[in-house]
């Protein structure tokens, strides 16, 4: 006669006592991804309802309208500066360099000091917005393409190469500006000043348009290539050895890197340290380092410190001074303390 086994035992899981309770329980690390996502989600839309709806006086369509554009820019820039960052410290393979650090802003300033030397304050602000936005994209494109490639495609790359060139080549770029700024009337000067630091004011709608475009199909592309990250992340021989075509997918990602921030930076203007800022938080809220979570927690906390930094800086601060001196401030501390401890490789 057969045996009959007993029933199995299922184990019920108990309560963790309170004196066996941890803060580091709740840490993020230890929170699934999705959930991670989810609330981060839910604060992106209770930040853009609040700076949407709070204070509205007079005419409600316009100020609505108004409104809209800064949250559309603001969110546009926020997936640009962090996609760049995410993709440029893969690439390298570095938690601190980011595209803004290896000169890209330094570019800017000069593309506008030139401009405003050569052709006069006035013939810049009333210039054709388009026309302005697509010269300044394709300068910074073609410089950061033909620089990044040639650093970071050409054998093993040296960090301490691509941080030398890129101080020496911002330092150069800084000179130049200097000296234009020098030889440039006063009036001219004061005028420039404000193009110097990142806006979210003075937003045209066309180019928002159009900048939403771009950065959307280059979201759609860095999505795409995902898994690739994941590989290139590994290092270059591992990827290499893994079946990756290491060249042309670094190629790609350093392409799409320059279209992100060129748009970003012809659109509102310089934000050197927030990339570093949202990303290196990103890494922190997650167990595994996994582009499938990465990308949409970049974007979404990108979007809630531009939106809701500007909301606190509105209703709280009442406009003791711009969100992007914040930023850069917080940023360049981080930069500075990542240095010092140790993350320099």
């Amino acid at each position: 006669m057969p045996k009959t086994l007993p029933p199995a035992v299922v184990p019920t899981r108990r309560p963790i006592p309170w004196r066996h309770f941890s803060p580091a329980m709740l840490s993020p690390k230890r929170i699934s991804p999705a959930v991670v996502i989810t609330v981060m989600a839910v604060l992106t839309l209770v930040c853009i309802t609040l700076f949407m709806t709070l204070g509205l006086r007079g005419n409600l369509s316009y100020a609505l309208n108004l409104r809209g554009i800064r949250v559309g820019a603001m969110l546009v820039v926020a997936v640009a500066v962090g996609l760049s960052t995410l993709m440029f410290q893969t690439v390298t393979a570095n938690r601190i360099l980011t595209p803004s650090i290896m000169g890209f802003d330094a570019l800017y300033i000069l593309i506008q000091t030139a401009l405003v030397f050569a052709l006069g304050s006035s013939t810049l602000l009333t210039a054709a917005p388009g026309l302005k936005f697509g010269v300044e994209v394709g300068l910074m494109i073609v410089f950061s393409a033909l620089l990044y490639r040639w650093l970071f495609t050409g054998g093993t790359g040296s960090l301490h190469l691509m941080l030398l060139v890129g101080i020496v080549i911002g330092t150069l770029f800084r000179g130049f500006s200097s000296l234009l700024q020098r030889l440039m009337e006063p009036s001219e000067y004061i005028v420039l000043q404000d193009l110097f630091f990142a806006s979210f004011n003075q937003v045209e709608p066309l180019l928002l348009g159009i900048s939403a475009i771009i950065v959307a199909l280059v979201a759609a592309v860095v999505w795409k290539l995902r898994k690739s990250f994941d590989v290139l992340a590994l290092g270059r021989e591992t990827a290499i050895n893994l079946g990756v075509d290491h060249q042309r997918i670094v190629t790609v990602v350093l392409v799409l890197c320059s279209i992100l921030v060129a748009v970003s930076t012809a659109l509102v203007g310089p934000v050197t340290f927030f990339g570093l800022l949202v990303v290196s938080l990103a890494y922190q809220m997650v167990r595994k380092f996994s582009h499938a979570a990465l990308i949409p927690i970049v974007c979404l906390l990108g979007a809630i410190t531009l939106i809701g930094g500007q909301l606190l800086l509105e209703r709280v601060f009442g406009f003791a001074t711009a969100l992007s001196v914040i930023i850069e401030f917080a940023g360049g501390l981080l930069f500075l303390y990542l240095l010092l401890k140790g993350s320099l490789k």
